[in-house]
C-alpha cells in the first residue's frame, strides 16, 4: 500500500494554461476519473482485499464464543463367536471463560488491521486517480506530438519538392536536395515512433480508466485543492496522508499483538458439559438394560509452565515487529516529507517553463520565416531553413509537454498530500464505503453467505 511505487511529477501547476480548441462531447478529465474510480481492476482488487481483512476480527472474536460438537461412534465385536455391537452418541459443549486476554488483544489488533486496510485502500484510491489524471495527460501531449510531428513531415516533404525544383532550374544543389531529403527520412522516423507513443500511452489509458480513449478535453491545472504555501503543503501531507496513517495502525496491532502473545503465558479457564447415550445390542445380553445416559457438568484450569520456549519465542518476535512498524511509521512520513518538498521546490520552474516555451515557440516560427526569406534571396541554405524548422518544432514539442506536466504535476502535489479523492473531487459517481462491509460481518455469529449474497 505505500505510495512510493507512484511516481510523483516534479512539476506543480500555479496558472492556468493555454487551452487547445475541443471538439463537442470530449471526454473530460473528470469523466475519465469517475470510470477509473468505478473500473479500474487494481482498485477493485484492494477493495476485495480490505473484505478480506474485514473477517479477521470476526474470526478473533470467536475465541471466547462456545464451541458445541456432536460425536458418535459404532463397532463391531466378535468374542468367543458372539457379535457385539455397540454404539456410543452424545453432544458436549465448551465454554472459555479466560484465556490470558489473548482474545480481547487479537481483536483489537484484527479492528486495527482493517483500518490499517482501509488506510491502504484510500492510498491505492490516490494512487490510481493520480495514474488516471496523468495517463490522461500523457494521451493528450502525446497525440499532440504526433500530430506536430506529422505537421513537420509534410514541411519538409514541402522542402524537397523545393530543393528538387531549384535543382532542376540550376538555383539549387545536389548537397541541398540531399540535406532536405535525410531531414524528411528522420521525420518521418520520428512520426513512427510518436505514432507508437500513441499507442502506448492509449493503452496504458484503457488499463486504468476501463475504455478507449476518445476526443480528451484539455483540463485546467486542480489549483483548488492545492495549498498555499510549502509549509502548508508539509503540514497537511503528514496529518493526512493515508500511507502514514497506515502505519500507524499497523503499530497498533502489533502493540495488540505482543500482549496477546504474552496471554499465551497466562492460565487458560473454560466451561466444559457433555450429554451422552451408549448401547450395546440387547440380543447378546437379553433381559439386560443395555443403554446408558450420562452427562458431566465442570471447569477446566490450564496453567503453562514450560512449552520448550515456543511462547517466549513468540513474545520476542511480536516486540521485533512492534519495533519495525514504529520505524515504518518513520520512514512513510520521510518519504510523504520528500515527495510533497521535491514537487513543490518545481512549483517555479513549472510556471516558468510553460510562459517560456511559448516565447521560444513564437520566436523560433518568427526566425523560421526570416530564415525561408533570406534563402529565397540566396542569402541563407537549405540546412540553415531544415535546422530552423527543427528549432520550431522541437519549441512546440516541449510547450506541449510543459502544458502535460502542468496538470499533471497539480494532481501529483494533490495525491502527494493525501487529498485526491471522489468526493474533494466532486466525482458523479458512488463512494465506496468499505464501513458498510465491515459492520455487516464483524459481529456475526453464523452463515456462510457473505453480505453480498455470494
Amino acid at each position: 500500500m505505500s505510495f512510493l511505487r507512484r511516481r510523483i511529477l516534479p512539476l506543480l501547476a500555479a496558472s492556468a494554461i493555454a487551452l487547445t480548441s475541443v471538439p463537442a462531447g470530449a471526454e473530460t478529465l473528470m469523466e475519465a476519473l469517475g470510470m477509473a474510480y468505478q473500473n479500474n481492476s487494481s482498485l477493485n482488487l484492494s477493495r476485495a482485499g480490505v473484505r478480506v481483512t474485514d473477517e479477521d476480527v470476526a474470526i478473533a472474536k470467536s475465541g471466547l464464543r462456545p464451541r458445541i460438537q456432536g460425536t458418535g461412534s459404532f463397532s463391531i465385536e466378535n468374542r468367543e463367536g458372539d457379535e457385539i455391537r455397540a454404539g456410543r452418541f452424545g453432544i458436549s459443549l465448551r465454554q472459555p471463560i479466560f484465556d490470558g486476554f489473548q482474545t480481547h488483544n487479537n481483536v483489537r489488533a484484527a479492528e486495527a488491521q482493517v483500518r490499517a486496510a482501509v488506510a491502504g485502500l484510500r492510498n491505492e484510491e490516490l494512487n490510481t486517480l493520480f495514474d488516471a489524471a496523468d495517463t490522461y495527460m500523457t494521451v493528450i501531449r502525446d497525440r499532440r506530438i504526433a500530430a506536430l510531428r506529422e505537421q513537420n513531415l509534410e514541411f519538409l516533404q514541402e522542402q524537397v519538392r523545393a530543393a528538387r525544383s531549384r535543382l532542376e532550374v540550376g538555383e539549387g544543389t545536389r548537397t541541398d536536395l540531399a540535406q532536405a531529403e535525410a531531414s524528411r527520412q528522420a521525420a518521418q522516423a520520428q512520426l513512427s515512433a510518436a505514432r507508437a507513443a500513441v499507442e502506448a500511452s492509449e493503452a496504458q489509458y484503457r488499463q486504468l480508466v476501463g475504455q478507449e480513449p476518445g476526443a480528451l478535453q484539455m483540463p485546467s491545472p486542480l489549483t483548488s485543492l492545492l495549498p498555499s504555501s510549502l509549509d502548508q503543503a508539509l503540514a497537511i501531507g503528514l496529518a493526512e496522508h493515508p500511507a502514514i496513517a497506515g502505519r500507524e495502525h499497523e503499530v497498533d496491532a502489533a502493540a495488540f499483538a505482543v500482549k496477546s502473545a504474552e496471554g499465551a503465558l497466562l492460565p487458560n479457564v473454560s466451561a466444559n458439559a457433555s450429554v451422552e447415550r451408549s448401547y450395546t445390542d440387547p440380543t447378546t445380553t437379553p433381559g439386560a438394560d443395555n443403554t446408558t445416559d450420562s452427562a458431566t457438568i465442570g471447569l477446566s484450569l490450564t496453567v503453562p509452565i514450560y512449552q520448550g520456549g515456543e511462547t517466549s519465542a513468540r513474545v520476542r518476535r511480536s516486540k521485533e515487529s512492534l519495533g519495525r512498524a514504529r520505524i515504518n511509521v518513520d520512514v512513510s512520513r520521510d518519504q510523504v516529507r520528500n515527495a510533497v518538498t521535491s514537487a513543490w521546490a518545481q512549483y517555479r520552474a513549472a510556471v516558468e517553463s510553460v510562459a517560456a516555451n511559448r516565447e521560444t515557440v513564437s520566436a523560433a516560427q518568427l526566425a523560421l520565416e526570416g530564415v525561408i526569406e533570406e534563402r529565397n534571396v540566396g542569402q541563407r541554405t537549405t540546412l540553415d531553413v531544415l535546422d530552423a524548422q527543427e528549432d520550431v518544432i522541437n519549441a512546440q514539442i516541449d510547450l506541449a509537454t510543459a502544458q502535460s506536466n502542468v496538470v499533471s504535476a497539480s494532481y501529483a502535489i494533490a495525491s502527494a498530500i493525501g487529498r485526491l479523492s471522489s468526493s474533494r473531487l466532486g466525482l458523479n459517481v458512488a463512494s465506496y464505503k468499505p464501513e458498510e462491509h465491515y459492520n455487516a460481518v464483524k459481529d456475526k455469529w453464523f452463515g456462510l453467505r457473505t453480505p453480498d449474497g455470494r
